[in-house]
């Protein structure tokens, strides 16, 4: 049997922890250790959590330095074997999910991760993943935390999450250990989670954040391939992807190919 701890950050979010804190307590499987990480809210949310004290193995609340330094703290403080992060807002799917997810749970793999749904208050949809992830998958995409149980000892291996980053620290977490250290995972063919998709990472405001922080984990990282990275970043652009689309319908492509050609033949040859 593996031990599990369920990690909850929240900062003055009263209401998504509330909803938060009802999934998880509901959970069927109750042999799970229950951490909540509070970045010193004024909003009621740790009158909320000394409420459910008795329900919560280890709790704080005072200042942090950001989601992912809180999110270090929990996970130097779990004592399971498996940690996964519900933060305020996200819920379990159902009640059953720690039940069936914990024999799933064995030693030959280092990072379970399953489907979640992406919720905003006008929409709900369903993010499924493939079995095999590889670097092109994490250029465009990448795991939830919501959704994914990590094993706690790859932290302490290998390193926490960068706290200088805003947004990517799990992504470069995600990448660094399953492209560059290729640890074993596994896809859990099942939805784990509804994800609070209002955050910062999912607001289009700091898209340019997101970019930045990733293009210095693959300098960090990845520099080898950087240039590589640059052109898979054009084979991923809208416009590359448009006519991959086009080309499936023959007549639409034909006419396509006649236009390029017609702009192709007033511009100078392309360089071989």
């Amino acid at each position: 049997m593996k031990k599990i701890s369920v990690i909850t950050i929240n900062y003055n979010d009263n209401k998504g922890l509330y909803k938060t804190i009802n999934s998880v307590l509901n959970q069927t499987y109750k042999d799970f250790e229950f951490i909540i990480i509070d970045g010193g809210s004024t909003d009621g949310s740790k009158e909320l959590i000394e409420q459910h004290s008795k329900q919560v193995d280890y709790w704080i609340s005072e200042t942090d330095t950001g989601v992912f330094n809180a999110m270090n703290k929990g996970i130097k403080v779990a004592t399971g074997d498996f940690v996964i992060f519900m933060n305020g807002g996200d819920c379990f799917y159902n009640s059953l999910v720690l039940e069936e997810i914990e024999p799933l749970l064995i030693d030959d793999f280092d990072i379970y991760y399953g489907d979640n749904f992406k919720e905003t208050p006008s929409s709900k949809r369903l993010k499924t993943y493939p079995e095999k992830l590889n670097f092109s998958f994490f250029y465009t995409s990448s795991i939830n935390h919501q959704s994914t149980f990590i094993r706690k000892s790859l932290f302490e291996k290998y390193f926490y999450y960068n706290e200088n980053y805003k947004i990517a620290s799990d992504w470069e977490f995600f990448i660094y250990t399953i492209c560059h250290l290729q640890v074993p995972y596994k896809y859990l063919n099942k939805t784990i989670a509804i994800y609070d998709f209002t955050g910062i990472s999912s607001n289009p405001k700091f898209s340019m954040v997101y970019k930045e922080e990733k293009n210095r984990t693959y300098k960090k990282y990845f520099a080898a391939f950087y240039e590589d990275y640059k052109n898979v970043s054009e084979l991923k652009s809208k416009r590359y992807l448009q006519f991959a689309y086009i080309k499936k319908f023959k007549f639409a492509w034909k006419i396509t190919k006649a236009f390029v050609n017609l702009v192709l033949f007033f511009l100078p040859k392309m360089p071989k």
